[in-house]
């Protein structure tokens, strides 16, 4: 019996104490979490949860509940050892001695990435997000069009203007008129930025993120880098995402980080992209309790929506990094 539990590979088979400290662990338990028996045993089994889900209570909640009723069962995202998260079938029983004594848990995980994000390919949840992100990046190109081929052409229309009449004007008022000139460029400007962020990704994922790093991180200092080991060019859908989530983070990056380097890493991974995007500056500040970092909350709410999930992490002068994973599956 040993035997064949320590060879199954499917499935990550191992014991807890009563306390939950793990005393065993299986070949399926390395390749589905990633420790070596020498590094995990010894460790309480909490070291797999979310922090989230560390906070909340869940794995004493487990052990309380299988204690109770002899077995608890739940799908969730568990941690591998490299920080990753990995979509979870998990049952915990009870095992008790002849006289009744809880000796402590037997714990079954298996890994429902793969399957998870075929379903959520193919339920009305995925084709309704599908349709939503291709009529919200119509929107945006729609407006980026027009703020480009309309609004900035008349505020540089007007521009040129301005300047005509300040070389035909006395000097007391050629200084006001040059003023307003200014305050048109600098309109423009921000217009011409605008429409750039607006327009959706083009050309494929990595040549877009590339164009955007080009474009906005050396203006304010930023040296960057991209990597990627994608097996393919992801959906539509995923790719947006993708971009857009990233946007936003180096978007943090320019305006709150103080920092002088970014990397952005792309991986395919479990069907889908995994990312991370990381810099050198401040980290996390908070103020009264809240992260002044923006956009925080549009960030997860994309990726969990998509199905996937997110996180950030920043101790105070160490950096921010910025992790999370959306299915890269076609939407039926």
């Amino acid at each position: 019996m040993r035997l064949l539990v320590q060879s199954i590979r499917d499935y990550a088979i191992f014991m807890l104490d009563p306390d939950g400290v793990i005393v065993s662990w299986n070949d399926g338990a390395e390749r589905i979490k990633g420790y070596t028996a020498g590094e995990i045993i010894g460790t309480h089994f909490s070291v797999f949860y979310p922090p989230e889900a560390v906070a909340e209570g869940k794995p004493a909640t487990g052990l309380r509940e299988a204690a109770a009723e002899g077995r608890w069962e739940e799908e969730g995202w568990r941690v591998r050892k490299d920080g990753t998260r990995f979509w979870a079938s998990v049952v915990i029983t009870a095992l008790y001695d002849a006289s009744g004594g809880l000796r402590g848990f037997g714990k079954v995980t298996r890994d429902l990435t793969e399957r998870r994000s075929m379903a959520r390919a193919l339920d009305e949840r995925g084709q309704l997000l599908s349709r939503l992100v291709q009529a919200q990046e119509r929107e945006r190109k729609r407006i980026a069009s027009g703020v480009h081929d309309d609004t900035i052409q008349s505020m540089v229309t007007v521009g040129m203007r301005l300047r005509m009449w300040g070389r035909e004007l006395p000097d007391e008022y050629a200084g006001v008129v040059q003023a307003l000139d200014s305050l048109v460029d600098d309109a423009v400007r921000r217009l011409r930025e605008l429409a750039f962020e607006l327009h959706p990704p083009g050309d494929g994922l990595v040549a877009s993120l590339t164009a955007y790093l080009r474009e906005t991180m050396p203006a304010d200092g930023v040296a960057f880098e991209l990597t990627h080991d994608l097996d393919a060019e992801p959906p539509y859908e995923a790719a947006v995402i993708v971009y857009r989530i990233c946007q936003e983070a180096l978007t943090n990056v320019r305006k709150h980080a103080g920092a002088e380097h970014v990397r952005v890493e792309l991986v395919s991974r479990d069907r889908g992209v995994h990312v991370r995007v990381r810099d050198d500056g401040a980290g996390l500040t908070v103020k009264d309790g809240e992260s002044m970092h923006y956009g925080l909350a549009e960030m997860r709410e994309r990726a969990e929506a998509a199905g996937g999930w997110w996180s950030i992490d920043g101790p105070p002068g160490a950096g921010t990094t910025v992790e999370f994973w959306v299915p890269a599956v076609a939407p039926a």
